[in-house]
């Protein structure tokens, strides 16, 4: 029997009042949802996606701080290149000067880990939510969605490509999410470093699909699509200041 690290995470917080909220939370969603969409085959699967974008834009200003942080940082990458450049003998004045660039540009660039951290324990709540719906609502243990057993891991079949559209989804959805907020700049040793982790997070990402049950799927799918979004408007507004900067 496998037992991972997130396994132990997911016991420790499986009775805290974050769980709790989010399952009335859920159900709440659901009574709404249903009231409209009779078909169990088609509330659940709306309130999965409906319960995600909810808690994403909840937490968008703390989203916000974290991508600003990135997406600002890779922007200061070739400036803090030249000054690494010019005062490779200094250290001391390396680090004044970088600070002083950190400064000017507003930045912290420890700016986007307490955003993360906050988030972590709702990700983690959210993920037990919909792992373990069926023992919240027997329910949904015979719903399927867009053609897949919500409580089911995704059987694939060559007949019926559709069941292998989620998992996929979840790897490429995940990859493009990490490479929005990465260097453009591809060309050194620590940028090249950055993408292959996010070519391992996607095939990781996909091949856990393959085990997860639908509903969970469909919750990180629902969620990198609200993460694409939200980091694409970030990213136009970051460069809309940074363009009237230069006029």
């Amino acid at each position: 029997m496998e037992v991972t690290f997130l396994s132990y995470a997911l016991i420790s917080v499986k009775t805290s009042w974050l769980n709790n909220a989010f399952i009335q939370f859920f159900n709440i969603i659901h009574s709404a949802v249903q009231s409209v969409f009779t078909s169990p085959n088609i509330s659940y699967g709306i309130s999965i996606i409906l319960v995600t974008i909810i808690i994403r834009g909840i937490l968008f200003p703390l989203n916000y701080k974290q991508i600003r942080s990135s997406v600002v940082m890779n922007e200061l990458q070739p400036e803090i290149k030249k000054i690494q450049t010019k005062y490779k003998s200094d250290p001391q004045k390396l680090q004044q000067e970088t600070m002083k660039l950190y400064k000017e540009k507003g930045v912290n660039p420890l700016g986007g880990c307490l955003p993360l951290i906050i988030q972590w324990p709702i990700l983690i709540a959210l993920y037990y939510v919909f792992n373990n719906l069926s023992t919240i609502d027997p329910n949904i243990n015979t719903a399927s969605f867009l053609g897949l057993k919500l409580m089911g891991v995704p059987v694939l079949s060559p007949d019926k490509w559709y069941t292998w559209i989620l998992p996929l989804l979840s790897g490429a959805l995940t990859y493009y999410s990490t490479i929005m907020i990465s260097p453009k700049n591809q060309e050194n040793a620590q940028n090249k470093q950055m993408n292959t982790m996010s070519v391992s997070m996607a095939i990781l990402i996909t091949f856990m699909s393959f085990k997860f049950n639908t509903a969970l799927v469909l919750y990180w799918v629902t969620n990198s699509v609200v993460q694409i979004v939200q980091t694409f408007i970030i990213k136009r507004m970051e460069d809309n200041k940074l363009a009237k900067q230069k006029i």
